[in-house]
C-alpha cells in the first residue's frame, strides 16, 4: 500500500474516532494526553523509533513490550481539533513508513466543554 493510500486511511479512521468523540460532549479545543502507538519487530527497532522521537522532542515515547510485542507509545498533550489531529496521525503515519513499522492508531479520553 503506498503512502498516500495509508494516509487517506487513516485520515477515515480518524475521523470515525472524533465523530465518537464528539457524540459523547467532547471539546477539540481542550487540551489532553493523546497517545499514538507503533508495532514494532524487535526492541531494537523500538529503542530507534523512541530515540528518534525522544531526540526530536515529537513527544514523550517509551518503549513497552505487551503480549511478547515490542510497542512505542508515543504521549503527546494537545488539542484535538480536525486539522490539528490530522496533521499530527498523519505525521505519525510517515514516521512508521520510514521505519517500516505499523502504527496500531491514537487514543485520548474526551473533555467534557463544561
Amino acid at each position: 500500500m503506498s503512502v498516500i493510500s495509508k494516509l487517506m486511511e487513516a485520515t477515515e479512521a480518524d475521523t470515525d474516532v472524533l465523530r465518537s468523540l464528539d457524540s459523547n460532549g467532547d471539546d477539540f479545543s481542550k487540551f489532553r494526553e493523546v497517545d499514538f502507538t507503533f508495532k514494532c519487530p524487535s526492541k531494537e527497532k523500538a529503542d530507534t523509533v523512541a530515540g528518534f522521537l525522544q531526540d526530536f522532542q515529537y513527544g514523550r515515547a517509551s518503549v513497552i513490550l505487551e503480549e511478547d510485542q515490542y510497542m512505542v507509545q508515543v504521549l503527546i498533550d494537545m488539542p484535538v481539533t480536525q486539522n490539528i489531529l490530522l496533521c499530527v496521525s498523519g505525521f505519525m503515519t510517515c514516521i512508521a513508513e520510514l521505519y517500516g513499522i505499523e502504527i496500531d492508531g491514537w487514543g485520548c479520553i474526551a473533555q467534557n466543554g463544561t
